[in-house]
């Protein structure tokens, strides 16, 4: 495990400031290169079928893509079934240019525990978070690494509550510890969350009311 308790406080050395980038308009330029790569394919971590929607529907026009769903902050077992069975349900049924695939990770809620120990009380979007995405986020990156797959991404970048430049930070300082590359991402942007919006009521979707966690139930109910 890398030593970098402070994964969200990563710094970039670039021109613009991270927060200001255009990580959407970014990621277009690369998936244009990516294309044309033999063997190109992406480990997209997933935190809901709706959350997915959109980036399945824009990643697999350029690369087969293997949809993780890792989530050890759900720790009620009928919710995590239910988001499980309605990412499978939508991986069948939505056409695709590339293949698509599932891996489901391990339930380990206790991983979460961990993380969040002393930070019960951090509001939402707050350093609890951020461990949870690091959490998340380099068990992805860790798979990748063990099969080969060349690129990792997330989907957390499509939800309005949390701020891309902050998993991007997180996304990157692990793609330098596993070596596996980072696709930044914004997938909210460019009419993104409407869309995923649309094709959730279009596949009759499940779509929660919470992040996940216990905390984040009882911040947005």
């Amino acid at each position: 495990m890398p030593d970098c308790q402070d994964l969200y406080d990563f710094k970039c050395d670039i021109m613009i400031p991270f927060e200001q980038r255009n990580f959407h308009k970014e990621l277009l330029k690369e998936l244009d290169i990516i294309a044309k790569e033999e063997g190109a394919h992406v480990l997209l971590h997933s935190c809901c079928a709706p959350c997915s929607t959109v980036c399945i529907e824009l990643l697999s026009q350029y690369m087969p893509v293997t949809v993780f769903y890792y989530n050890p902050n759900i720790d009620d077992e009928a919710e995590y079934r239910k988001r499980v069975e309605e990412e499978i349900r939508f991986i069948k049924e939505f056409p695709t240019k590339h293949k698509v695939d599932f891996i489901e990770g391990k339930h380990d809620v206790e991983s979460f525990y961990r993380i969040a120990a002393g930070r019960e009380d951090c509001k939402e979007g707050g350093q609890r978070c951020f461990l949870c995405y690091r959490l998340r986020l380099e068990e992805t990156a860790k798979v990748a690494q063990s099969l080969k797959i060349p690129y990792f991404a997330t989907t957390l970048t499509l939800s309005p509550m949390k701020k891309s430049f902050v998993l991007n930070k997180i996304g990157l300082a692990l793609e330098r510890f596993y070596d596996v590359k980072y696709l930044c991402s914004d997938f909210k942007k460019a009419g993104g969350f409407k869309r995923s919006l649309e094709l959730s009521e279009q596949y009759c979707l499940y779509r929660q009311n919470f992040c996940g966690c216990k905390y984040s139930k009882t911040n947005e109910n």
